[in-house]
């Protein structure tokens, strides 16, 4: 059976409810998923706790629900692009725990695992390790932390096939696979969807028993978060 949505409104709507978790994919504004986000902002459900490696930049991915002041608290590893992040935070509006991105993406990993906690080295000795448990392992110290399972999880994939089996492609690969498998529900939005058995299935990264429900991306949203180019040298000859 298809697992593809057409009204993603209507799709989303069940899974909504105010002071839920919600994870996010994507790196900077490199695949994140757009529509989704949007969908969400458009409900009008709030109070969220939101975990991604970032919030986007002002006007763009999650920094559209910020503008909508829909997000209560922060779990992510860098927010330096994102001015109204910096000002609701210092104003008291968000609860913020900054979190290695290397330890949330384990975090996220290990709630789509069924590993409910594990140690690191990374935090030893700082603030990120205050408050939590430590234990020594041939003579080293670690942190323990605990797995993250968000109530709802949203990814944008490249290509997709109607079972939900997901491909990504170059960097909007990144936080997308361990995001799928860390949601309780899990919703994806892809560039490309092909029938069952038209992917390679070596090339699948996030297999579809992970993912829920799946959405033909609108192609609205893939922006360049700093545009760096190189000057065009001149033409032999020119």
């Amino acid at each position: 059976m298809s697992k593809v949505v057409d009204d993603l409104g209507a799709a989303l709507a069940p899974y909504l409810f105010d002071g839920m978790t919600i994870a996010a994919g994507g790196f900077g504004l490199s695949g994140i998923p757009s529509d989704l986000i949007l969908a969400v902002k458009e409900s009008g459900v709030k109070d969220l706790t939101i975990v991604s490696n970032n919030l986007g930049i002002d006007g763009k991915g999650l920094g559209l629900l910020l503008e909508n002041h829909q997000i209560v608290k922060v779990l992510a590893s860098y927010v330096g692009e994102n001015k109204m992040f910096m000002a609701q935070y210092i104003d008291g509006e968000l609860d913020v725990e900054f979190v290695p991105q290397g330890t949330l993406a384990e975090r996220m990993r290990a709630g789509g695992s069924g590993i409910p906690a594990f140690y690191t080295a990374t935090g030893v000795g700082t603030i990120v390790a205050e408050g939590k448990p430590t234990a020594e392992f041939d003579g080293q110290t670690f942190v323990q932390e605990r797995a993250i399972v968000a109530d709802l999880a949203l990814v944008h994939a490249y290509r997709a096939d109607t079972d939900g089996n997901l491909i990504y492609r170059m960097t909007a690969r990144n936080f997308n696979p361990v995001v799928a498998a860390c949601g309780t529900v899990t919703f994806a939005e892809a560039e490309h969807i092909v029938g069952l058995g038209e992917l390679d299935p070596d090339h699948i990264v996030t297999p579809g028993v992970f993912v829920h429900h799946l959405h033909q991306f609108s192609g609205v949203g893939k922006d360049i978060e700093q545009r760096t180019v190189r000057p065009r040298p001149a033409a032999k000859g020119a």
